[in-house]
């Protein structure tokens, strides 16, 4: 933290050795491997103005430049790590023409088949409807959820869940969902499903203030669980647990760190089994006599995301073998099975009566065919920058063209840069409004207004900027 880095160094592309060759200017790709501040130059000119990520969530940034064939260009690369542990790398590909990077191409690591389906239509309506067709029909969502929705980090106790929609109505802001995201229970307790006692003393009682100003509610289920859990030791009797992490003594995040699992979703007994845990401690349990309690389910890292910054070939260690066979050919489709699991286990609850309420849930990794199970996706522990920002519009154009209808967004971004919080105490502390606290608010007015035009609007407010 604190330290200044410049790399100065070249990058000589091969020439083929004739005159024409040497000097001549070709068009590279490299991708850039980032925490903490970041700007890239070659030969002078600035390729990569700053960027920017927090050091415990890394990210990466693809580029094109131009550089001479059979010359030194230089290369330089300014960075300032940013706390944790820091990451910085550059690679650059082998060249290609301009018509093989416009060529489709596709592969397999690991697969029995490769089919391809190709989707005719006379307009995009028609081309969605046949990929609909083959993945299933979008389940229709609750009205609610085309509204207002307001998150964070976390809420840390009851009190700050009913405090803040009751904020919200005096204020006259319209709302209609409020989400109770991890680390509800008990410290040592990941995976129970329930409420740590000290700060939440009555749940009932919070669902029913919330539902009495007119609100929902929406609370994380991770399909993650510490290996102390009742229902951690219930799926592994039965061979439903992935035991990767377990056995390589893998320890979290929280308090001293702790041994976990996730559980095996394609595996149809798990799913069952999962989702009556759930059943127990969460949703019959609060939902009484048809009153509602926990109305949508977020499902937070369904990639799944055993560990964090895990390479590809350890990550698929780490979640699997599965039930239907290999992590290499399985391990996209987990947030679909995963999904299967809280649709159908919630509807087997009231088994087609009249008064059944509609399922909604929302997942961080997405793959063909979730809309079935009244899914939707948000795109994760995004950054809080402009860059940021623009990238998520052309990430839900993309998403929202791929047949699922309903996407989302952390609206503000999720990982805060410092000089922001700072700004908010210099505010405090002197009343003195810096050029960083006008640029915050800024940038979350803008966000905000291009969010009431997505899908799904929900408002990200995190630990790190609860003052800003």
């Amino acid at each position: 933290m604190g330290a200044n880095v410049i790399y100065e160094g070249f990058i000589e592309p091969a020439c083929c050795g004739k005159k024409t060759c040497a000097g001549k200017a070709e068009e590279r790709q490299f991708i850039l491997y980032y925490s903490g501040y970041v700007k890239v130059y070659i030969d002078g000119k600035e390729v990569v103005p700053e960027r920017w990520r927090t050091a415990w969530n890394p990210n990466t940034y693809k580029f094109t430049a131009k550089v001479r064939k059979g010359v030194k260009n230089h290369l330089r690369i300014e960075w300032r790590p940013d706390g944790g542990e820091a990451y910085c790398g550059l690679r650059v590909s082998e060249p290609r023409s301009k018509k093989e990077r416009e060529q489709l191409s596709i592969w397999s690591e690991m697969a029995k088949d490769m089919d391809y389906y190709f989707i005719a239509g006379k307009n995009f309506d028609e081309v969605i409807s046949g990929y609909r067709t083959l993945t299933g029909k979008a389940a229709l969502y609750p009205k609610w959820v085309l509204g207002f929705w307001q998150s964070r980090e976390r809420y840390q106790t009851s009190g700050e869940i009913e405090g803040t929609l009751a904020e919200f109505r005096k204020r006259h802001i319209p709302i209609d969902n409020i989400v109770q995201d991890w680390n509800y229970w008990p410290e040592d307790q990941w995976g129970s499903h329930q409420f740590e006692a000290s700060r939440y003393p009555n749940p009932q009682a919070m669902l029913d203030s919330v539902h009495a100003m007119h609100g929902r509610f929406m609370i994380s289920v991770w399909p993650k669980f510490y290996c102390n859990t009742d229902n951690y030791k219930e799926l592994d009797a039965k061979g439903w647990m992935y035991v990767q992490s377990p056995t390589d003594d893998i320890h979290d995040w929280v308090g001293p760190g702790y041994k976990n699992g996730f559980y095996d979703a394609y595996d149809a007994g798990a799913r069952k089994m999962f989702w009556r845990q759930m059943d127990e401690n969460l949703y019959s349990k609060y939902n009484k006599k048809g009153v509602a309690g926990v109305d949508a389910w977020w499902m937070d890292a369904s990639e799944p995301n055993v560990r964090d910054c895990t390479p590809m070939w350890y990550r698929k260690a780490l979640s699997g073998p599965t039930a239907l066979g290999t992590s290499t050919e399985y391990f996209n489709a987990y947030s679909t099975v995963n999904a299967d699991a809280i649709y159908n286990g919630q509807r087997s609850v009231y088994k087609g009566q009249m008064n059944e309420p509609r399922v909604f849930l929302l997942t961080r990794s997405g793959f063909a065919g979730e809309q079935r199970f009244s899914t939707a996706t948000w795109s994760g522990d995004i950054g809080t920058r402009w860059e940021d920002m623009r990238a998520q519009m052309t990430a839900g154009l993309n998403y929202s063209m791929s047949g699922i209808p309903f996407w989302g967004m952390d609206q503000g971004g999720f990982c805060v840069e410092n000089r922001y919080v700072a700004a908010q105490q210099i505010f405090n502390h002197a009343g003195v409004e810096t050029e960083d606290l006008k640029e915050w608010r800024e940038l979350q007015t803008r966000w905000n207004q291009f969010g009431t035009f997505i899908p799904l609007c929900r408002s990200c407010i995190t630990t790190n900027c609860a003052t800003v």
